[in-house]
């Protein structure tokens, strides 16, 4: 398995009010190369659930497992915060609904920033940024700043940004939230591609269902709990 967490819960506590629970106990295994979707109302626990599988978040109680190793326990993560970063660095590709690409960057340097980071060498980074670029159809768009991309270019710039460092999990939150239909459908076939070619596994959140239905498999977050829509089918 390479992800599972176990029994997750999170409340957050407003000032002079008693805690209010997000997370009641969320239990979830994501397989190597599979595509996870999670759909559910706006407040239902689907971003916060996010932020707790890429550990930008510490949960209440419960497990964190990476291809086994486990990450948090007992309520504390077992790595120091330098080690987490570095571990997302590593091991986690993040793609947002407002894509979050540096606006006086390049294409190629937005997305060669996660590699340039990790080693320290810019054209080694910048030559697998215009590898990746190239592969997700924006060969044209090297040079180009985010202001110069449409909607759907940014995010698949984003998308390439979160595959630099050859992750094995890549969290999506609302990822064609600010797309137009024709993009959105594009986005979610894109990344239902990635998955299956490069076994690269991917869990999406997303408000909308049609898109939702091209995963593997689909999770509704109803009441701070995971509800499973369609059978389990093993990644090939």
């Amino acid at each position: 398995m390479l992800f599972e967490a176990r029994n997750i819960r999170k409340s957050y506590t407003l000032p002079g009010q008693a805690p209010i629970p997000i997370l009641r106990g969320i239990d979830l295994q994501v397989r190597p190369g599979e595509m996870l979707t999670v759909i559910g109302a706006s407040g239902s626990g689907k971003t916060t659930l996010l932020n707790m599988l890429g550990t930008l978040d510490t949960p209440d109680e419960g497990e964190l497992l990476f291809e086994g190793e486990p990450l948090y326990r007992k309520g504390n993560y077992l790595l120091s915060q330098k080690e987490l970063a570095a571990f997302r660095n590593r091991k986690i590709g993040f793609v947002f609904q407002f894509h979050h690409l540096l606006s006086d960057f390049t294409a190629v340097e937005n997305v060669a920033l996660p590699e340039f980071i990790a080693t320290g060498k810019l054209v080694p980074a910048k030559k697998r940024a215009e590898m990746l670029l190239s592969e997700l159809g924006l060969k044209e768009r090297y040079e180009h700043l985010p202001s110069e991309l449409s909607g759907g270019e940014q995010q698949r710039v984003a998308i390439a940004r979160s595959l630099m460092n050859n992750p094995k999990l890549i969290l999506a939150d609302e990822p064609s939230g600010n797309l137009d239909s024709r993009n959105s459908r594009m986005l979610y076939e894109l990344m239902a591609g990635l998955s299956r070619e490069r076994r690269t596994s991917f869990v999406i959140v997303t408000h909308n269902e049609e898109y939702a239905a091209l995963a593997d498999r689909c999770l509704h977050m109803q009441d701070g709990l995971l509800h499973e829509l369609n059978p389990a089918v093993p990644a090939s």
